[in-house]
C-alpha cells in the first residue's frame, strides 16, 4: 500500500511543480505577459476586454494552484481549480486555432483528473496532517 501513497505524492508534486513553474516565471511581469498573450487573440472572436484581465489573473491562479498542490493543502479544490484553468486554456487555444497547445493542456487536464480520482491515496499532505490533529 505504501507504493500507492508515494506514487500519488509524486504525481501531485509533478503537476504542482508544473503549475507553480508556469505561474512563477510569469507573475513577475504580469502586464508584459498579458500584453504578449492578448496580442495572440487579436484575430479571434474573444474581446480584448475579456482576454487581457484573464491573462493578468492566469499566472496568479497557476502559482496558487501549484503552491497548494505542492504542499498538499486544499488538494481537492486546488485540483478542481486547475481543471477549470485547463478548460479555459483549451477554449482559448481553440479560438486561436493553436492546435499544438491543446495536447499539452489536455495532458495537464488528464493529470489533474488522475489527482482527483486517486485523492484517497493522498496520505502525505498538509491536508492529512491537519485532518489528524
Amino acid at each position: 500500500m505504501a507504493n500507492q501513497y508515494l506514487t500519488y505524492l509524486f504525481a501531485r508534486l509533478l503537476i504542482g511543480m508544473s503549475m507553480f513553474g508556469h505561474g512563477f516565471v510569469r507573475v513577475f511581469d504580469l502586464t508584459g505577459f498579458a500584453d504578449k498573450m492578448t496580442k495572440g487573440f487579436e484575430a479571434t472572436l474573444l474581446p480584448e476586454a475579456l482576454v487581457y484581465p484573464f491573462m493578468i489573473v492566469l499566472p496568479v491562479l497557476e502559482l496558487a494552484v501549484g503552491t497548494l498542490l505542492l504542499i498538499g493543502a486544499k488538494t481537492k479544490w486546488a485540483t478542481i481549480a486547475g481543471l477549470v484553468i485547463m478548460l479555459a486554456l483549451i477554449f482559448g487555444s481553440s479560438m486561436q486555432q493553436n492546435w499544438s497547445a491543446v495536447p499539452v493542456q489536455l495532458f495537464h487536464g488528464f493529470f489533474l483528473l488522475g489527482i482527483l480520482v486517486f485523492l484517497p491515496y493522498d496520505k502525505y499532505s498538509l491536508d492529512k496532517k491537519l485532518e489528524n490533529k
